[in-house]
């Protein structure tokens, strides 16, 4: 039997049924979104980064940011503090109550990445991510 070769429309599937996943298990899990996890691990690195720079390790518009950024304040997960250098801007700052749902989203999620790769050697996995990676790069944002 031949293999789909029909990559647009497998990748395509693919990331819905994941998101559809990590929706699910984000809100019964942890009570947060996965795109709230999502910003909570930037912060975790990078504690009080600029929303456009957790914008940009998100993938997102910056307009899209700020209502994430509303959304998380309003949650009470993070703080959003103006920039000491440049009132403009605003960094975003975890909260007690964002660091342990951060945790607990790690905690939870974490093991998704063994269940994406169960059945595949080291080498077909180097495979996929140099693919994903090209992907990434041929189609910047």
């Amino acid at each position: 039997m031949a293999l789909d070769r029909r990559y647009v429309f497998l990748l395509n599937t693919a990331q819905r049924a994941l998101q559809r996943y990590l929706d699910r298990q984000a809100a019964e899990q942890t009570g947060i979104s996965v795109t709230h996890a999502g910003a909570l691990f930037v912060l975790q690195r990078e504690d009080g980064a600029l929303s456009g720079e957790v914008a940009a390790a998100l993938d997102i518009a910056p307009s899209a940011m700020t209502g994430l950024a509303d959304r998380m304040v309003k949650a009470g997960l993070i703080e959003r503090r103006m920039d000491e250098f440049d009132g403009r801007s605003s960094r975003l700052w975890l909260t007690k109550s964002g660091r342990a749902a951060a945790t607990q989203a790690k905690k939870q999620l974490g093991p998704l990445n063994e269940a994406l790769t169960e059945g595949f050697d080291d080498h077909e996995l180097d495979v996929v991510c140099r693919w994903l990676a090209a992907v990434r790069e041929r189609f910047p944002s």
